[in-house]
């Protein structure tokens, strides 16, 4: 049975492909089976790394399961360039499973949704757009209000501390 997974696809480095962005358009070709793909969009690195992202929202449809899927999305990026090493550094390209049919998955390798979409512009900005009514298994919140809530401003805590009476 055929299940739907949002893998999330970024990129920073020049490549064999071209540009950030046309190495996510090849990491798409190889990945295969695309349901639907967010506009690419430029975002600032976090982290060490120092140069500016595109980042892509994909929807894919596959028999394969989260693990199977993430092996061969790790050899992909293996096959791209990327090499093991330390964090959020920059990269040709960088796949993450971000959420699939399933609900929740948890593993000693992989968790579903990913533990820090929540909190990534760069990944919630281009699933809003994408599917702005899908809800996040965990919370129950559509795309649209997670991405509305890292926009939000939000009183300064100190500012009512500094007006409280002695």
């Amino acid at each position: 049975m055929s299940m739907t997974y949002v893998i999330a696809l970024g990129s920073n480095r020049r490549s064999r492909h071209g540009a950030p962005a046309a190495a996510i358009r090849a990491a798409l070709a190889v990945i295969g089976d695309v349901v639907a793909l967010s506009p690419a969009i430029t975002t600032a690195p976090i982290g060490p790394a120092r140069r500016r992202f595109a980042n892509a929202i994909a929807v894919i449809a596959t028999d394969e399961t989260p693990p199977v899927l993430l092996a061969r999305l790790k050899a992909i990026e293996t096959r791209f360039g990327r090499r093991p090493g330390a964090r959020w550094h920059d990269r040709v390209i960088d796949l993450d499973i971000i959420l699939w049919d399933g609900g929740t998955w948890a593993d000693d390798r992989l968790t579903i949704p990913h533990p820090a979409f929540r909190q990534r512009r760069f990944v919630l900005d281009p699933l809003a757009h994408l599917m702005p009514n899908r809800r996040d298994p965990v919370t129950g919140r559509t795309m649209r209000q997670l991405a509305a809530r890292l926009t939000r401003r939000r009183p300064d805590p100190r500012a009512r501390a500094a007006g409280a009476g002695p």
